[in-house]
This record gives structure tokens, C-alpha cells and sequence, in this order.
């Protein structure tokens, strides 16, 4: 959930509103005179977006993963207990 809140109503409340952050992964959108300037967000909400951003820029990554998506579509692929076969986890 995006929250906006101007620099003025966040002092206050900055507290109550980190724990908001932390507990409910709520981001906030501070403004300043009406206009966005900076995004408030959990520590791990933030690794997970450079995390999507770093898979997202690599190019082969994403050809595999289309390429993968599109065989699944087709019907091909394995199972899970296939698999832990194959590694003789089962």
C-alpha cells in the first residue's frame, strides 16, 4: 500500500509510521509543498525491488526464463517428485 504524507504531518509521526513500514511493508511517498520528493519503505522491500531490477537487466537470465515460461505453457517441464527423483532426494 502507497501512503502519501508531506514533510510536515511525517515529523510527528515518523516513529508510528516506521513501524507501519516494518510491520505491514506499507511504503510512503513524502511530499513536499504537493510534490513527490522521497519513498519511505522496509530495508527488505527495498533488496527486493534491487533484486527484481538486478534479474530484470540481465538479458540472458531473461531469455531463459521466457524460454522456460513458454515450455511450461507447451506442457513440458517436470514435477517436482520427477526432479527429487533425478537428484535422488526421494
Amino acid at each position: 500500500m502507497v501512503n502519501f504524507i508531506s514533510i510536515r504531518d511525517l515529523r510527528p509521526g515518523l516513529s508510528n509510521i516506521i513501524k507501519k513500514i516494518n510491520q505491514k511493508f506499507d511504503r510512503y511517498v513524502i511530499t513536499r509543498h504537493g510534490k513527490p520528493e522521497v519513498v519511505m519503505m522496509s530495508y527488505e522491500d527495498y533488496e527486493s525491488i534491487l533484486e527484481t531490477l538486478e534479474i530484470e537487466s540481465d538479458k540472458a537470465l531473461m531469455k531463459r526464463l521466457k524460454k522456460a515460461k513458454e515450455d511450461l505453457k507447451a506442457g513440458k517441464g517436470s514435477s517436482l517428485d520427477e526432479i527429487n527423483k533425478e537428484l535422488g532426494l526421494v
